[in-house]
């Protein structure tokens, strides 16, 4: 007899959620003493299968989805957020939330352990902040026995922000060998040839009327590489950056550059129909189109692009009093591991007590671009002459070769936190350590 495959209907997977659900709602309720959740969210880890491309047949590949929502996953900023996921793929794995900061069960690696095979684990995350999050297998990469998916999770603003439509656009990248599969990052890539897809398409085309305001939410899923892309004949008004308000400001030449991770919320006047063009560092290539239709008609003209709503992040850092570290990054001499060896037994790359600022030094002593991101909190890049700081605060930064970048956060979230280091080649390592907010 053959094993049954677990393959589980859409009307399946939610009567377990349900299930799930009115469960905890029960243990909840007796205890009396834990807010209720105020949303729930259905992830499967599974196994799929895309498209990538008009002749090619549709390779196979692991991903991270959404079975309790249509589309990407949308939640509000101050939700309380019951978390189901069920692993269906045949290897320990988890989720990581980016973007989300002070939320420990989101870093899987430096909390509980990952989810069995065919098994179903349940959590509360809450949803500190507002903003383009992305939960993905990448800490777990060297389990992955296809490329995965990531999934874009929206955490929208309490407060009402103007604009007509709000869009998910996200890159992706793939090293396609000749049999027409893809393989996965940190493995032997020879003989294989890039591909980049933008919202799971080579040739996506997205619609809009003249005169629409659109809230574009680019992201960078690709594994590896630093890409720019552009919207041609478009001003590009940069509203955020991994997942954080920045005053707004345009982009130079319409074009944003995103290291692998990182996200950039901007808004776009539909004008004319053009095209997004993607550069990777050796060529650029046409990944998609804005199709628009009609004129431009308006009962009033919409206001210049206001700041968001802010986060709570703190307004200044105390430079002056900040503990200061050095950080080596991607090199195993200075205790970086690859993911499937790492302990929170080994030593921290630094300690710091809660309310304090840090600064770090990040030095790339290798002769290829590296990308590092911080856990837990986000950060603001300081000025050279480290008198001041960049208007906005992110959570991923790409290295120049031999370049060294510095850094400042507020510890407010305390516990064990991760850092990661990769560098831009496909076949490289993903390397992480972690840091202590006590």
């Amino acid at each position: 007899m053959k094993p049954r495959i677990f393959d589980p209907t859409r009307r399946e997977v939610l009567a377990g959620f349900g299930a799930s659900l009115g469960a905890s709602v029960v243990g909840l309720t007796t205890g009396g003493a834990v807010p209720l959740p105020t949303a729930q969210v259905l992830l499967q880890a599974r196994p799929a299968t895309l498209a990538l491309g008009p002749d090619q047949p549709a390779t196979p590949i692991w991903e991270l989805a959404a079975a309790s929502h249509i589309g990407n996953v949308r939640l509000k900023r101050g939700d309380r957020c019951e978390v189901v996921f069920r692993n269906d793929l045949p290897v320990p794995i988890a989720p990581a939330w980016y973007g989300l900061d002070g939320t420990t069960v989101a870093d899987p690696l430096a909390g509980r352990a990952p989810t069995a095979p065919g098994s179903t684990e349940t959590s509360i995350i809450s949803i500190s902040n507002a903003g383009t999050l992305l939960a993905n297998f990448r800490l777990f990469e060297d389990r992955l026995n296809q490329p995965a998916r990531p999934l874009p999770i929206i955490a929208a603003e309490t407060s009402p922000v103007t604009n007509d439509r709000d869009e998910v656009l996200l890159i992706e990248e793939w090293r396609m060998k000749p049999d027409g599969t893809a393989r996965p990052p940190g493995r032997d890539a020879t003989g294989s040839t890039p591909l980049y897809t933008l919202n799971g398409r080579t040739s996506f085309e997205l619609s809009a009327a003249a005169g629409e305001r659109l809230r574009l939410r680019f992201i960078n899923g690709s594994q590896r590489s630093v890409l720019a892309i552009k919207l041609e004949s478009h001003e590009v008004q940069v509203i955020a950056l991994d997942g954080q308000p920045a005053e707004p400001f345009p982009a130079r030449n319409g074009a944003l550059v995103l290291a692998p991770g990182a996200r950039a919320d901007a808004f776009v006047d539909a004008a004319a129909s053009a095209a997004f063009v993607l550069h990777d560092g050796k060529e650029a290539r046409p990944i998609g189109r804005l199709a628009v239709s009609g004129k431009a008609e308006r009962r009033a003209s919409l206001p210049p692009s206001q700041p968001l709503p802010p986060n709570d992040l703190p307004e200044k850092l105390d430079l002056k009093g900040a503990l200061r570290f050095d950080v080596a990054v991607g090199t195993t001499e200075a205790g970086w591991t690859r993911t499937a060896n790492f302990s929170t037994a080994s030593a921290p790359a630094f300690r710091t007590k809660v309310g304090r600022t840090v600064v770090l030094a990040l030095k790339n002593p290798a002769p290829i671009t590296t990308v590092f991101h911080l856990h837990g909190h986000h950060f603001r890049l300081l000025d050279r002459l480290d008198d001041g700081w960049k208007p906005y605060w992110l959570d991923t930064l790409a290295l120049e070769p031999g370049q060294t970048q510095r850094i400042a956060f507020a510890a407010t979230s305390q516990g064990r936190w991760l850092i990661e280091s990769v560098v831009t080649d496909w076949t490289a390592p993903r390397l992480v350590r972690w840091y202590a907010v006590e």
